[in-house]
């Protein structure tokens, strides 16, 4: 998040983090990504921390301290290089409460990369890379428990709210009014791209353990070596959860059925692209109706939903 946050007491970091061991001298914030919070913690001799403070009435404790716990699992049993997993506290726990109702931390390895951001094209040699981590995550057994990723759209009920009472007014912020009148404006789209993802969800093959979104924001590049990172979505799910924020080209996809045996299903793919859409759409939505200021975040979602809701408009 770009917005720092007033109601994440920083003071209660540095002791939180000593369940980890960790002595923080520095804590610097990050602002980064689009849901959780983060701060960078140094020891003062060298040594540093990725730490991450989530919002866990957006998504329950026990769901996200799963998904870490499968993180972890992935590194520690499988072997798995690539996956950047949550550290241990000193409990054994990979996620903490930082408070009693909302925010929990997590503290992660500082890994050394260069860091892409979410819509950068890789080129051919770079997507070949990661569709062998995907292929190498796939024929991985899950770890136990994996949690599920059902191919139900999360923020369906906040679509279908929005359109099922159109006139109802918006009044959190500067960009309520306007939000709601684009998704008035483009409620045929949105009804007509809901059934096809109905249509769609009949084609969903076998799951795997996917990552959710190896997108080139999570990913980071150190002397030639790949690694993932944010693994909050990490899931059983059908491959191609995965493969359509990846693959570029057929050839791409021809790649990743040799390394695995299994041939990805366009339309799953088509599936899975159309479904991050309406989430995205869904999640701006609640966003920009709850109480909002005019912030660099908040500027954010409301790009973000314009332009989604175009591409949408588009392509149906």
């Amino acid at each position: 998040m770009r917005d720092r946050p007033d109601d994440v007491d920083e003071g209660l970091l540095r002791p939180a983090l000593r369940a980890w061991e960790v002595r923080a001298t520095t804590l610097d914030y990050a602002p980064v990504g689009f849901g959780d919070y983060h701060w960078v913690a140094g020891d003062g001799g060298g040594r540093r921390w990725f730490v991450t403070v989530a919002d866990v009435r957006r998504r329950t404790f026990d769901g996200l301290a799963l998904a870490m716990e499968t993180a972890a699992a992935l590194r520690e049993q499988a072997g798995l290089g690539f996956v950047v997993a949550p550290l241990r506290a000193s409990d054994g726990t990979t996620l903490r409460r930082l408070d009693r109702h909302r925010y929990a931390m997590s503290v992660f390895p500082y890994a050394a990369g260069a860091a892409g951001t979410f819509g950068d094209e890789l080129t051919a040699s770079e997507r070949g890379a990661v569709i062998d981590l995907l292929a190498e995550l796939h024929a991985t057994p899950p770890p136990l428990p994996t949690p599920p990723r059902p191919p139900e759209l999360a923020g369906r009920g906040v679509l279908e709210s929005c359109l099922g009472e159109p006139d109802r007014p918006w009044l959190g912020g500067p960009f309520s009014e306007p939000a709601g009148e684009l998704i008035a404006e483009h409620a045929g789209t949105l009804r007509r791209r809901l059934a096809e993802l109905d249509r769609l969800a009949g084609t969903l093959g076998e799951p795997v353990v996917t990552h959710g979104e190896p997108h080139p924001g999570n990913l980071l590049c150190a002397d030639g070596r790949w690694s993932l990172v944010d693994w909050d979505t990490v899931g059983l799910a059908p491959p191609e959860r995965d493969l359509w924020l990846v693959a570029g080209d057929p050839g791409d996809l021809a790649r990743y059925a040799e390394a695995t045996g299994r041939t990805p299903d366009p339309r799953a793919l088509a599936f899975y692209r159309l479904r991050w859409a309406l989430d995205d759409v869904a999640e701006f939505v609640e966003w920009l109706r709850s109480p909002h200021a005019r912030t660099p975040d908040a500027e954010q979602a409301w790009t973000g939903l314009a332009g989604i809701l175009e591409e949408l408009r588009a392509a149906s």
